[in-house]
């Protein structure tokens, strides 16, 4: 058996963590050979593919990003996608497929596998932990990690000069990122997607720390929203899932503090900071044992199913079921960090 593996989406701490694992058991207990698909779900469509060994292996579990490359790719939006995709596997003689990816690459995925009988395999990544058929996604314990280190480092700079900084993290639908390293870097005020936010209470919050001679931490999500607005937007434009470009909330946040409040307010935009550099201890523990796990799943046939991380256990699931719903930060996680607001 020939095996297939790409990674699709945005990049993140732990991917070639996963590719380690898959072709290290692959190649040692199961004999398997594999090949990489360049630049996810394109390269399938183009051809384009690179050998996978152990010695192409070797050196990677620590290094950010991704040795196969990545993109945004939807083959079911591209001409002739799928037919193409089945022509190369079929050229490559490849058998079953590792996807590697968050809701968008997974759910193409899925559908491979559901309506074209495609052998497809899915293991869970993204920095926003937001697949809810597990516990944590690997690039997630990475992403929090540099956003508290910096939330940190803002707090004195802040303290310096007496002003307002919000620091702007990633999060689309879900402000897990923005939460945890919110709590974690003793910030102020926590804004997410999940809750839409009054302005009026924010500034309250924010004139309730200056009376306490202490300059205030906002940690806004990208896909933060107030009450009476929308979604800032970078601009108009749509990936091939749909998806517009956030960016912005922070620099907008800060401006109408600034407003109506008379205080000093600075930006720091996070962006791909979170998702770049080399992955925690975590991240390269779960990404490996995701691995293990992916190739052991194609060894099996049990396809369609992704692997996931419930308590301490790795357990398969269907990738229907991984991608059907986000995960959001329930309400109650997000009171808990209300005490610590103003």
């Amino acid at each position: 058996m020939k095996v297939g593996v790409l990674t699709g989406g945005g990049d993140c701490p732990g991917l070639n963590a996963v590719i380690r694992a898959v072709v290290r058991k692959g190649t040692q207990e199961y004999g398997r050979e594999f090949i990489g698909f360049k630049d996810g779900w394109r390269g399938a469509i183009e051809g384009r593919t690179v050998p996978l060994d152990i010695p192409a292996v070797r050196g990677i579990l620590p290094r950010g990003g991704t040795i196969l490359g990545s993109s945004r790719t939807n083959p079911f939006k591209t001409e002739n996608g799928v037919r193409d995709i089945k022509d190369n596997l079929a050229k490559y003689q490849v058998d079953a497929l590792v996807a590697i990816g968050g809701e968008d690459t997974l759910g193409v995925a899925a559908k491979l596998y559901e309506e074209y009988g495609i052998p497809c395999v899915g293991v869970p990544k993204t920095i926003d932990n937001d697949l809810s058929a597990t516990d944590y996604t690997f690039g997630f314990d990475t992403a929090v990690g540099i956003a508290t280190e910096a939330i940190d480092r803002l707090h004195t700079t802040a303290e310096s000069h007496m002003r307002v900084l919000v620091v702007e993290v990633m999060g689309r639908h879900a402000g897990w990122i923005a939460l945890h390293s919110g709590l974690a870097g003793g910030a102020n005020v926590i804004l997410i997607p999940e809750q839409r936010f009054d302005m009026d209470e924010v500034c309250a919050w924010v004139n309730s720390r200056f009376k306490a001679s202490y300059a205030p931490i906002v940690v806004v999500a990208e896909g933060a929203m107030p009450k009476d607005g929308d979604l800032v937007l970078k601009d108009g434009t749509k990936d091939s899932f749909g998806h517009v470009r956030l960016s912005g909330v922070g620099e907008w946040l800060a401006k109408e503090i600034e407003a109506r409040t008379g205080k000093e307010a600075r930006t720091t935009v996070l962006g791909h900071i979170q998702r770049g550099g080399t992955p925690s201890a975590f991240d390269r523990w779960l990404a490996t044992r995701f691995g293990l796990h992916a190739i052991d799943a194609v060894h099996d046939g049990d396809f369609g199913k992704m692997v996931a991380l419930r308590g301490t256990d790795i357990v398969r699931v269907p990738i229907a079921e991984a991608t059907s719903k986000l995960k959001t930060v329930d309400p109650a996680l997000y009171k808990e960090a209300g005490v610590f607001f103003g």
